[in-house]
């Protein structure tokens, strides 16, 4: 379900900046900076980079779950919907003359995130069918906290942007159980 989702949001937006600026190649790529061992990774290069930086269960309540009824006399119970917040950045590793295409294509991809900030089954059908929305929010950064993450990532700062990705995920057709419900006894009627 997560790569899904970040594989959405990429495809979304490479398809939007292709149209925007004319081009035939991807410009969007969803994969890590580095391999392994620590070299650049080979299909990145001259690329906006999107990648998962960090996940984290969102524990705000948006609707209630639980119960549904099947008949009178048990009730089904059904696992709470999953709600996932995704730290995804994206990245432009661009270097040398192509610097300034670099904050161009950058520009644009935020241009984009702000004007369509949601996506659902009704703005991408193509969403998939277990998520049933996406919610970008740029994540604003001190300048420690960016070091910290580019040190994490084991490579060099990159002109760079951070969404966090409020990921809606349907909730589960699976049961957990089925609890008979209580019903009020009437009262016995006296003659």
């Amino acid at each position: 379900m997560i790569n899904a989702a970040v594989s959405h949001l990429a495809g979304q937006l490479n398809q939007f900046l292709k149209q925007s600026y004319g081009r035939t190649e991807d410009i969007v790529v969803m994969s890590g900076l580095v391999d392994a061992e620590g070299h650049p990774a080979s299909q990145v290069k001259n690329k906006l980079v999107m990648f998962l930086v960090n996940l984290e269960k969102d524990t705000m309540p948006y609707r209630p779950h639980g119960r549904g009824d099947v008949g009178m006399a048990r009730a089904v119970v059904n696992p709470a919907p999953l709600y996932l917040n995704l730290y995804v950045m994206l990245a432009a590793n661009f270097s040398g003359a192509n610097y300034g295409e670099a904050l161009k294509l950058l520009s644009g991809a935020i241009s984009y995130f702000q004007r369509h900030p949601v996506f659902d089954h009704q703005s991408t059908p193509g969403l998939d069918g277990r998520i049933e929305k996406l919610i970008l929010d740029i994540e604003n950064l001190k300048i420690h906290e960016l070091s910290n993450i580019w040190t994490l990532l084991g490579g060099k700062y990159l002109p760079s942007v951070l969404y966090k990705v409020r990921m809606v995920a349907l909730e589960s057709d699976n049961v957990v159980e089925m609890t008979p419900t209580v019903r009020e006894a009437k009262p016995a009627v006296r003659s």
